[in-house]
C-alpha cells in the first residue's frame, strides 16, 4: 500500500490510491516535512474506501475528508463524522508514526485461553459456544491477553502493537453483555523506563486528539502494595483494604484496618492514601514522608521521573497523581494511569504496567499499554451542551423525604444551602454565590445520578451503596439517618440447618453476600415493602431489612437476630467530576465534616 503527499490549496493531502503496490516501499505522512518519507506503516488496512485524502490544518487536526473517483470529487466535512470515528482516524496516524504496527485478531479465541488466565480478566463471565469442529470458543472479552500470547518477543526485543477491536463484556447496568469498542496499544518484551514514558505520552496525546479538556491521572501499584507490606496487612484482609482505598472510603478503611489487627499508626498511614491526590509535584512532596520502605520509595521515584519527562515533552498535558488509584492487583504491578475527559462520567482511558501477564507467556518479558474506550466518546457533544448549562457549578443530588431535609440543613449550615429547595416546583435550585446547584431525587436514585455524571456529588444511604455497588468515591460519613441492617424473625424462631432458609428482603445483594459468607443455603423472596409481614404470614423464615428503633418489630412479636452492618448517609462523588472539580469537592467535604462534628458536640 502506498501513500503520496501532494500540496492542495495551501494545505497538505494524503492520497490513498485504493490499490496495493508491492514495487514501492510503504511511506507515511510526516506532519513536519514537505514530502512523504519512508515509514513504518506495515498494515494492509490503513484506510478503506476508494481514494481517500485527509486534510490537516496548521494545528495538525483533521478538517475534511475527500473521496475521489476519477475526475469527480466529493467533499465531506470531517465534522460530520462521529467523535469516536474522528478519534479512530487520528489515533491510527499517531500510533503508526510512533512505531506501533497494527494487530488484528479474529472475533473468537479458544475458551481455554480465558479459562487458564481468568485472574487477568475483568469478569469471569464469557460468551462461549461450540464450533463446528467441536472446539469450545469464546467471543473475546479482552485484547491484551491475545497480544501477550502472540507477541513472543526474543530476548532484548521490544514489540509494539496497536489495535482497534471490539470486546464483549457483561454490563452491570443492563445485566447483559455489551459490545465495547476499544483502541489502544501494547508494548511487550524488554520494556524499559523510556518505553513506559512513551506509553504515557501517547496516552496524553490520545486524549488530546478528542479535542476536549482532559486530565491524565497516574498512580503506582508498588506504592500501595509496599505500604500494605510495611503496615503488616495480612493477605486475607488485603482485598477489603484495597476496595476501601479504591473508593476513597476512609471511615470504612479504618474499620477494616482495625479488623485486620493493624496498629493505629498503620491504619492512619493507609487512610492517608485517600487524600494523596492532586497536582503531581504537590503529591510527590506530600507522599515522601509516607514512603516507609524501598518499594514505596522506588514507586515514588518512578512516578516523579515519568511525570517530569511527560510534562517537559507535553507541557500542555494536565497530569495528576492519585496514590489511591488501584487497578486490578492481579493484572497490574507498577505504574497505572487513567484518562478523563471533561463532562464524561467515567474514565475513557485505562492502562499501566502488566509484567505478570507478559511473563506468563514469555518468561522475563515486561509490558505496558492502555486502551481508549471509543464508545464513551459518543457522549462528548452532550457533555459540551451540559457544560454550557451551569457546568461550572457543583451539582448536588439530594434524597427526597426526611433524610433530604436533614441533608439540606447540613449543607445550609456549611454555607451551601439552596433556600427554596423543597418549597418550590422548580426541579433544580441554584445558589450562584456558593457555586452550587441542588436537586431532589428518589433516595434510591441518588447514586445513579452521581455515577452517571448528572450530579457531581450526592448524599445517599449506605444501604443503597451496599446494595447497588455504584462506581463512585465515598468521601464522608455524614452521620445522618443512623440505623442498622439486620436479620429479624419471629420471637420464637429457631434455624433449621437441614433446609434452605427462606429470606424476604428488598436488599437482595446484601442478603446474598451475608449468607454466602456463612456458607448458608438460602431462598430469596424479593419484596418491595411491608417486609415485616413475611415471617408473620409464613411467607419467609426471616427478613433482612433496615431497623431504626426496633419498635415495629416489637409490636409485631419480631426480634433482631443478627446485625449485618450499620447504616448512615454518605457523601459520594463521581470519579470523573472529582478529577476536574477536586478543589471544590474537597472544600465541600471539609465543611460538611466540620458541620457534622459541631452537631455531634452540641
Amino acid at each position: 500500500m502506498v501513500f503520496s503527499r501532494t500540496p492542495c490549496g495551501g494545505k497538505s493531502r494524503i492520497r490513498y490510491p485504493g490499490r496495493k503496490c508491492k514495487k514501492r516501499p510503504p511511506v507515511i505522512f510526516d506532519k513536519g516535512l514537505g514530502t512523504a518519507r519512508g515509514g513504518i506503516c506495515k498494515s494492509d488496512e490503513i484506510y478503506l474506501g476508494s481514494e481517500l485524502a485527509l486534510y490537516f490544518d496548521s494545528k495538525i487536526k483533521y478538517t475534511a475528508l475527500r473521496t475521489t473517483a476519477g475526475e469527480d470529487a466529493m467533499e465531506l466535512d470531517i465534522d460530520l463524522l462521529k467523535p469516536q470515528e474522528r478519534a479512530a482516524l487520528a489515533l491510527r496516524v499517531l500510533y503508526e508514526k510512533a512505531g506501533y504496527r497494527k494487530y488484528h485478531m479474529g472475533r473468537f479465541e479458544e475458551y481455554g485461553l480465558y479459562q487458564e488466565n481468568e485472574r487477568f480478566l475483568n469478569s469471569k463471565q464469557v460468551i462461549t459456544f461450540t464450533d463446528l469442529d467441536g472446539r469450545l470458543l469464546a467471543l473475546k472479552p479482552d485484547v491484551t491477553l491475545s497480544i501477550a500470547k502472540d507477541a513472543q518477543p526474543a530476548p532484548g526485543e521490544c514489540k509494539r502493537f496497536y489495535y482497534s477491536e471490539s470486546v464483549y463484556r457483561p454490563s452491570l447496568e443492563s445485566h447483559t453483555f455489551r459490545e465495547i469498542s476499544q483502541m489502544g496499544l501494547e508494548c511487550v518484551g524488554a520494556v524499559g523506563g523510556g518505553d513506559t514514558i512513551q506509553a504515557v505520552e501517547l496516552a496524553a496525546d490520545s486524549l488530546a486528539q478528542t479535542g476536549s479538556d482532559f486530565v491524565l491521572v497516574l498512580g503506582h501499584m508498588g506504592f500501595v502494595t509496599g505500604l500494605l507490606s510495611a503496615v503488616g496487612a495480612p493477605e486475607s484482609a488485603r482485598e477489603a483494604l484495597l476496595r476501601c482505598i479504591r473508593e476513597k472510603n476512609a471511615p470504612q478503611l479504618q474499620k477494616e484496618a482495625d479488623a485486620a489487627g493493624l496498629s493505629r499508626q498503620g491504619a492512619d498511614a493507609l487512610c492517608s492514601l485517600t487524600g494523596l491526590s492532586g497536582p503531581w509535584r504537590q503529591v510527590v512532596a506530600a507522599a515522601e514522608p509516607v514512603a516507609l520502605n524501598a518499594a514505596m520509595g522506588d514507586a515514588l521515584s518512578e512516578l516523579s521521573a515519568v511525570c517530569a519527562a511527560v510534562s517537559a515533552a507535553r507541557p500542555e498535558a494536565r497530569l495528576s497523581l492519585d496514590l489511591s488509584l488501584v487497578n486490578e492487583i492481579a493484572y497490574y504491578n507498577g505504574l497505572v494511569f487513567q484518562g478523563y475527559l471533561v463532562g464524561l462520567p467515567r474514565a475513557v482511558l485505562k492502562g499501566g504496567r502488566y509484567d505478570p501477564l507478559a511473563a506468563r507467556f514469555t518468561p522475563g518479558a515486561r509490558a505496558v499499554g492502555f486502551a481508549l474506550y471509543l464508545d464513551e466518546l459518543e457522549r462528548l457533544e452532550t457533555a459540551a451542551n451540559a457544560a454550557g448549562d451551569g457546568g461550572g457549578m457543583l451539582n448536588v443530588a439530594l434524597p427526597k423525604g426526611r433524610l433530604g431535609d436533614r441533608a439540606h440543613a447540613l449543607l445550609t449550615g456549611a454555607g451551601y444551602g439552596c433556600g427554596e429547595l423543597g418549597d418550590s416546583r422548580r426541579l433544580v435550585i441554584e445558589n450562584p454565590a456558593a457555586g452550587i446547584r441542588c436537586f431532589l431525587v428518589k433516595p434510591s436514585d441518588v447514586a445513579i445520578y452521581v455515577e452517571h455524571g448528572a450530579a457531581d456529588v450526592g448524599i445517599v444511604g449506605k444501604d443503597i451503596l451496599a446494595e447497588e455497588s455504584p462506581d463512585v468515591y465515598e468521601l464522608l460519613d455524614t452521620g445522618l439517618g443512623r440505623c442498622r441492617m439486620c436479620v429479624a424473625g419471629r420471637a420464637d424462631f429457631e434455624d433449621d440447618p437441614g433446609r434452605a432458609l427462606r429470606v424476604a428482603t428488598k436488599f437482595v445483594s446484601i442478603a446474598k453476600r451475608y449468607y454466602a459468607a456463612q456458607g448458608r443455603d438460602i431462598d430469596i423472596i424479593k419484596l418491595n415493602g411491608s417486609i415485616e409481614l413475611a415471617p408473620i404470614l409464613g411467607l419467609s423464615d426471616v427478613i433482612v431489612d433496615i431497623v431504626e428503633t426496633g419498635a415495629t418489630l416489637r409490636e409485631n412479636d419480631l426480634r433482631v437476630l443478627r446485625e449485618i452492618m450499620p447504616i448512615s448517609a454518605r457523601l459520594v462523588a463521581n470519579k470523573a467530576a472529582y478529577q476536574f472539580k477536586r478543589k471544590e469537592i474537597d472544600a465541600l467535604t471539609k465543611k460538611l465534616a466540620e458541620g457534622k462534628d459541631d452537631d455531634q458536640n452540641s
